[in-house]
This record gives structure tokens, sequence and C-alpha cells, in this order.
């Protein structure tokens, strides 16, 4: 089962890829964590990576084609992928298509996490941290049990990361509908795109991408 999981940032994309690793024992692809691990690992291919970033410019489709392309290869035939943060263009939606094509691979879904915008501005602006444990909290929602002391550790200090504010959200909305529109009409002409209401509880999520991939 190879899928590509979409939705914009604070759609809860990370969590219910982290559930599918763990229960199905599925490989998250995301592009960010693999030009990194490139960079740090010093293969061949690592160093055109770092030579781009160091550089300052934009890492080109070839070589985030080479990433998966040799991502996929080092992955047993029969574990699954999800695609997190690629295919962002059509062309790269071609590239998949060929990657896979050429290593007995199918994409069987497109699955999106749709979320209201307000909604999720208000979700991710509320949110902090622990600064000692990094136990989530929220203004509203997730509040610690005892005023100004974290219920995990028992620490006194907190922290918000500084681009979760309501400009910045939007903004990474508008990126993201920018970066899908023109992938999703590819996707939904051959059937493979199935929708999912993100601003669920998580355990809801979790279930109706269970239900969709079997």
């Amino acid at each position: 089962m190879n899928i590509i999981l979409l939705g914009p940032p604070g759609a809860g994309k990370g969590t219910q890829a982290s559930h599918l690793v763990d229960t199905l024992g599925m490989a998250q692809l995301s592009t960010g964590d693999m030009l990194r691990a490139a960079r740090k690992a010093g293969t061949p291919l690592g160093d055109r990576v770092a030579s781009v970033m160091d550089s300052g410019g934009l890492v080109s489709d070839d070589i985030v084609d080479d990433l998966i392309g040799e991502k996929l290869d080092s992955m047993p035939q029969d574990q699954g992928a999800i695609f997190d943060g690629y295919p962002r263009t059509a062309a790269q939606a071609h590239s998949l298509d060929r990657i896979l094509s050429e290593r007995g691979r199918t994409l069987d879904y497109v699955i999106e996490l749709e979320v209201d915008e307000d909604a999720l501005v208000d979700r991710i602006t509320g949110r902090y941290t622990c600064a000692s444990c990094g136990e989530g909290y929220h203004d509203r929602y997730k509040l610690p049990k005892a005023a100004g002391v974290c219920d995990n550790c028992g620490a006194t200090e907190f922290k918000r990361r500084p681009d979760d504010n309501e400009e910045t959200v939007r903004t990474r909305m508008g990126e993201y509908r920018a970066k899908t529109a023109p992938i999703l009409p590819i996707y939904e002409a051959r059937g493979l795109v199935r929708r999912i209401d993100g601003m669920g509880a998580i355990e809801d999520v979790t279930r109706a991408i269970e239900a969709i991939i079997g």
C-alpha cells in the first residue's frame, strides 16, 4: 500500500503518519527529513544536497526524485510508503509515477485531511509545550491540571513556536492550497483522492484513514 498524505501544516499529518508507521509498519517518506538525513550521511547524493543547501538554492526535482528512489530501493518490496511533502507539483506527480513503476509499485490512495481555516488558526496559535519534556498543551483545549505546572514532569517553564501566529498560519494555508492545486486534479481524474475531516478527534481521523486503506 502506497499513499500520499496531504494536508496543511497543523492538520495532523505527522500524527497520522506516525500511527501508520507504528501499526502497519509503513515507511514515512518526508522530503524534509530525507534531505536532512542525506546531508548528514555524506553519500554522493548527500553531498549534492549539502552543496545546494549551503549555497541557499532550492533543491532540484531531480535530486528529490533520486532521494525518493534511493529510499524505496532500501525498503522491502512489501513495505508500504507514505509520501509526505511530495509530490508538490504536477512535474513531481508524473515523476512519482515513473519512480513507482520502475520499482513495481503503484499509488493506491491520495488522502487529504480537510480543515477549516479559522478553526485551524485557533488550534495552532493556542498550542504550547513544556520546555523540559515537550508535553503539549493548548490555551483553551488542554491546560495543565495545576496552572503553570506540567502534568507530565512538574516543570514550570513552557514555550511556543515563534511561527505559531495567525499571520504565519494563514500564509502557510495559502501556500498549501497553491501547491496542492496542480496535483489534486491529476489524482482525482484517476479516482485516487479520498477526503477526511481533519478537524475531528485524532482517533476518528485514524479510523477514517484505516477504513480507506483497509
